[in-house]
């Protein structure tokens, strides 16, 4: 096996288990990390493409966390990196799953055990609206992009459409918008 590839899967391994092993809150709270990983700090994937990542791997079943490993892995190093990002970003949790049942029996009780996890809550509540902010910069860049945005915002928490349904929508409605940009600037330019 190439050593540059097994390279690599260590360090997705690594990246991943480090995001799986400090990050509470499940997926969504996980995001702002894996993009700071994958994109600022091992320019794995271009800013442009996060995006569209995140929207792929939601649009499937599974979770968030486990699907962006699994994608980024296999993009970075085929199937080896993809089973090491995976295995990575899985394994913190089984970890900690397992010691917790082993002592929360006894702590279950305590009041500063409860208090802790309302502050953990709350601090991932502000790790996501921190992630709307700044994905909303980069998906939002019009006004068509905004109203679709409010609108499907609108259908998951008012009318609680299903997300692959809102998913599929946007993204039809993303093609036409982009087809009726192409043909006015090519009529422009017959002009």
């Amino acid at each position: 096996m190439n050593r540059t590839l097994l390279k690599k899967a260590l360090k997705l391994f690594t990246v991943f288990f480090r995001i799986g092993a400090f990050t509470f809150g499940g997926g969504f709270a996980m995001i702002p990390y894996i993009e700071n990983e994958i994109v600022e700090k091992n320019h794995w994937i271009e800013s442009d493409e996060i995006l569209d990542i995140f929207a792929v791997v939601q649009s499937v079943p599974g979770v968030i966390a486990v699907n962006s490993s699994t994608f980024v892995g296999y993009r970075v190093a085929g199937l080896l990196g993809a089973f090491a990002a995976t295995i990575g970003v899985v394994l913190p949790s089984y970890i900690i799953i397992a010691v917790i049942a082993l002592l929360l029996y006894n702590f279950k009780d305590y009041p500063y055990v409860a208090e802790a996890f309302y502050g953990i809550q709350a601090g991932v509540t502000a790790l996501m609206v921190h992630l709307v902010i700044k994905l909303g910069k980069k998906g939002a860049k019009n006004l068509f992009g905004l109203g679709l945005a409010a609108a499907s915002f609108l259908a998951l928490t008012v009318f609680g459409a299903p997300a692959i349904m809102i998913l599929l929508v946007s993204g039809v409605l993303g093609l036409i918008a982009m087809n009726i940009r192409r043909i006015k600037k090519n009529n422009e330019e017959r002009s």
